[in-house]
């Protein structure tokens, strides 16, 4: 056991005892822990065959699911959930009073009606503070004859500050002179430093709100995240006509709509089945193409840019769409596959003295997140973001990204540390979570099978529009635009419902798991150690490319 706390440092012991005894299907060469670790990469690629006696329950929850129902009165505060600021001293608790309409004739509520208050307070001090912030409403209006237009409740953001670090606070909401809530709690983040960091962090996508959704939350509040990351495609509202009737392709069902509607109450829905979770386990979200939800004058994004607080402002971004914070020793960019990310965009500039800014010897693990992956081998979205790869990529690599989170694919699949479709050992590990269990199943092929390999003239997204995606120009797959057998990048790739955890040991370890919902909750599907070498890998801002 000495020789696993060498090779594993800062690991606690009973984790290690732990895994002894979980039968994981782990890729290439073991620890003594049973772990493997990317030091030992890269891996022969693994798929594991396709389970097809799980496809799970991909169904979304009716409005008559009391877990979706409205149970509070008048303008009492529901749908409530906390979000991080920038550093641990701040964060945002957000909430709806006044329910939605929906129909022909709506009438917007008055945002400046009622007041938005927190009291709050450390739960060992009797001192309580009193906070106030913002609130608004927004309507999704169609400019067609038939469609139900849709105004929400009042929604309301508050930023807390002044907090101590690692910290349990109570908290109310609402306005005192109307309805509180109920009393909730919230556990701050470490203090920003090399040293301290989250116990965990659960990662997830495309959510949606099925029956799968249920299992994949009630398996991550078993495994009792600190943090959690949604990384875009949250309600999946988009996949319903405004009255209501749903289907799992909106194309294929109603190719003839005028404009491509939503069902706005699914928001609602969804918040309030989220409440038990996110109004004590802060939630970071980064916006997916199920959020787009266009209307009239061609607004877009408008529910997901209102009803989520983000540290945009705090973290010098003028755009919901991109933003970065701080949990412990971790700097996390959250950055917007579906606004401009060319060079001369306000992102890219805006990235750029982001990662300036950023010192390794505070905050050692720089994670980043998106939705639409770069390195996916599924036909589904198969190179669909290849121009912000060609845009982003080195920037990203010559400042050292540790991991990378994506979506958008209902799959996993965990790279090997790559860059620019070459295996590397100072490139991330990109690590694709898009199998939270929304309703339009998993994706099940892949590209590099016979027959799969998509028209190179059909993988552009069609939202961000562009052509980047070229035929290989080196490499085993040079000439085509597929590999022909599991590309060398891809580590391990299995088609399930889950979510992952992120848990950071050290400044150079760690540990990533992820759980399949058919599996009983204290065992994994992967399970690796992501090792930092900053030795080998030095970071002075760019490195050579």
């Amino acid at each position: 056991m000495a020789a696993m706390r060498a090779v594993l440092p800062g690991v606690p012991l009973v984790l290690l005892c732990f895994f002894l005894l979980c039968p994981c299907p782990c890729p290439g060469p073991l620890l003594a822990g049973g772990i493997p670790t990317t030091l030992e990469g890269p891996f022969p690629p693994v798929t594991v065959p396709l389970d097809k006696s799980f496809r799970g329950n991909a169904v979304d929850l009716p409005d008559t699911d009391r877990r979706v129902q409205r149970t509070v009165s008048d303008f009492e505060p529901e749908q409530i959930s906390v979000s991080l600021s920038t550093s641990h001293d701040s964060v945002w608790i957000s909430w709806i009073t006044g329910d939605f309409q929906i129909g022909d004739n709506i009438t917007p509520l008055d945002p400046s009606s009622l007041g938005s208050v927190v009291y709050y307070r450390a739960s060992r001090s009797g001192r309580s503070h009193r906070a106030t912030g913002y609130s608004l409403i927004y309507n999704q209006l169609y400019p067609f004859e038939g469609l139900k237009n849709y105004t929400s409740g009042i929604i309301h953001h508050v930023r807390l500050k002044g907090l101590k670090p690692s910290t349990l606070y109570s908290y109310q909401c609402g306005d005192p002179s109307i309805a509180m809530s109920e009393v909730y709690y919230f556990t701050t983040m470490p203090v920003t430093g090399p040293s301290s960091y989250p116990s965990r962090v659960a990662v997830v996508g495309d959510l949606g709100l099925t029956y799968n959704t249920t299992s994949t939350v009630d398996h991550m509040l078993s495994n009792h995240p600190d943090l959690v990351l949604l990384v875009g495609d949250v309600t999946y509202a988009n996949l319903y006509l405004t009255n209501g009737t749903g289907a799992d392709c909106y194309s294929c069902s109603f190719p003839q709509t005028p404009i491509h509607e939503t069902y706005q109450p699914r928001w609602d829905y969804w918040g309030r089945y989220m409440q038990p979770l996110v109004s004590k386990v802060p939630i970071m979200v980064i916006e997916g193409n199920h959020e787009i939800e266009e209307q009239a004058e061609n607004r877009t994004f408008v529910s997901y840019s209102s009803r989520f607080a983000f540290p945009s402002k705090e973290s010098g971004s003028s755009s919901t769409f991109y933003y970065s914070f701080n949990a412990g020793g971790i700097h996390f960019l959250m950055l917007g596959a579906y606004i401009s990310y060319d060079k001369s965009s306000d992102q890219y500039r805006w990235l750029e003295k982001d990662l300036a800014k950023v010192d390794r010897e505070v905050t050692p693990w720089l994670v980043a997140t998106w939705h639409p992956p770069w390195y996916s081998t599924y036909t589904a979205h198969y190179r669909e973001a290849e121009c912000m790869r060609v845009a982003m990529e080195d920037l990203l690599y010559s400042y050292g990204v540790d991991v990378v989170f994506n979506g958008h694919v209902h799959a996993y699949e965990r790279s090997n540390r790559v860059y620019n479709y070459t295996l590397d050992p100072c490139g991330p590990v990109h690590i694709t979570v898009g199998d939270g269990g929304n309703r339009e199943k998993m994706a099940i092929t892949h590209a590099d099978e016979p027959g799969n390999c998509p028209d190179p003239s059909t993988t552009p997204d069609t939202y961000m529009g562009g052509f980047c995606a070229f035929n290989f120009t080196s490499g085993p797959a040079k000439g085509n635009f597929c590999w022909d057998r599991q590309p060398e990048y891809s580590a391990y790739r299995e088609s399930s419902f889950g979510h992952g955890i992120f848990e950071v040991m050290n400044e150079t370890h760690a540990l990533w798991t992820w759980h399949r919902n058919q599996d009983l909750y204290k065992y994994a599907g992967d399970v690796i150690y992501i090792v930092r070498q900053p030795e080998k890998c030095p970071i002075k801002g760019k490195r050579d490319i």
